[in-house]
């Protein structure tokens, strides 16, 4: 978690509102942001940084990281381990297709119509998943590997943009 020192710094940065701050912000973000990876036990598989007013969204594979507990290599505090009353059962990690643009997802090829796949479908490279809606174009979305459809992330119909996760994906083992 962020120190209060890094939290406070950004706070006092953004209530400023002077036009000089914008570096200031940067690098309180970046202390920020290498403070929650240093205390990930896994990287990440997306980070989305927004600058103004700071947004910093991190999606690790399968289960969140709070129970982690890593020491953190790049930061001089490190954190203690957590206890974890019980083992998190095994699961492969999971990867995400993301949307290729900014548009609405949709899961079919139009209103009522069988969704192009369902959770638990196997999925191959080139097999369409969804599609996004962008200015009257229809972009179609397809897997680029091997594995099983998780789960849906967005909704149907729902406005995404540009590397929003769409669907979790279970990798197919060896491909």
């Amino acid at each position: 978690m962020p120190t209060p020192d890094s939290v406070a710094t950004l706070d006092a940065l953004m209530s400023d509102g002077g036009p000089d701050t914008l570096p200031s912000v940067l690098e309180a973000a970046k202390t920020s942001m290498i403070e929650l990876l240093s205390e990930a036990p896994v990287p990440p598989s997306a980070v989305r940084v927004t600058v103004g007013p700071v947004t910093i969204e991190m999606d690790w594979p399968g289960a969140a990281p709070a129970a982690a507990g890593a020491p953190a290599p790049a930061s001089p505090a490190t954190a203690a381990p957590a206890p974890s009353g019980a083992a998190p059962a095994v699961r492969s990690p999971l990867d995400h297709i993301h949307a290729p643009t900014v548009g609405v997802f949709y899961r079919a090829p139009e209103p009522g119509a069988k969704p192009f796949v369902t959770e638990g479908d196997t999925v191959v490279p080139g097999q369409q998943v969804g599609l996004i809606e962008a200015m009257k174009l229809m972009i179609p979305i397809e897997s680029d590997r091997h594995g099983v459809i998780d789960e849906f992330l967005q909704p149907n119909g729902a406005l995404v943009e540009y590397g929003d996760p769409l669907c979790s994906l279970v990798p197919a083992d060896g491909r």
